[in-house]
């Protein structure tokens, strides 16, 4: 039987990265594409650089769910309580991880910057992730980099979901992990 806080934390680690990661390919492959319809393209500029401001705040909150959770997690097992393989696995995992939110803080502090380039944000895009030719240059660059970094994220947050999934499999075929587990909080 899995301890309740444990459990508890599981859940917010997996709800952080769905929100991260769910919110990031929503945005990717429908939000930004479809706002070329919007027919002024600084108008386009302003409902992205909305949209994303306000659910910036929802990835931030799911990442530091998905960091402390997998931080406190990490003080208490290293992968080494399984096996080898789950050692590996769970230092690719950290390494994921730190990429995933370096790169989500980056693209949330490019997006700022970027809203600020204009007033109300009314960068002048061709669509939600696509500079126009009227786009000035710091505009441009900041798009660029928020579609890198956040291309970049979006895989990692993948990653980490896979690895999160093979990892929970891994534990609970170990005997070891499920001694130490019983005496988890």
């Amino acid at each position: 039987m899995q301890p309740v806080l444990s459990t508890s934390a599981l859940a917010l680690h997996n709800l952080g990265l769905a929100a991260g990661f769910g919110g990031s390919l929503f945005g990717r492959v429908a939000f930004n594409p479809s706002v070329h319809v919007i027919k002024d393209h600084t108008d386009r500029g302003a409902v992205v650089n909305r949209a994303w401001q306000r659910y910036n705040w929802i990835n931030v909150i799911g990442m530091g769910f998905t960091a402390a959770s997998w931080l406190i997690g990490r003080t208490l097992v290293s992968g080494r309580s399984i096996d080898r393989t789950a050692r590996q696995l769970t230092l690719t995992k950290d390494l994921l991880l730190a990429t995933s939110i370096v790169t989500g803080g980056a693209t949330v502090v490019a997006g700022r910057m970027l809203a600020q380039q204009a007033p109300e944000g009314r960068v002048d895009l061709d669509g939600g992730n696509e500079a126009s030719p009227r786009t000035p240059e710091k505009a441009r660059s900041l798009i660029k980099f928020i579609n890198v970094a956040g291309n970049v994220g979006l895989w990692t947050s993948a990653g980490v979901i896979a690895l999160t999934a093979i990892l929970n499999m891994r534990a609970s075929r170990s005997l070891k992990w499920n001694l130490v587990g019983r005496f988890l909080p």
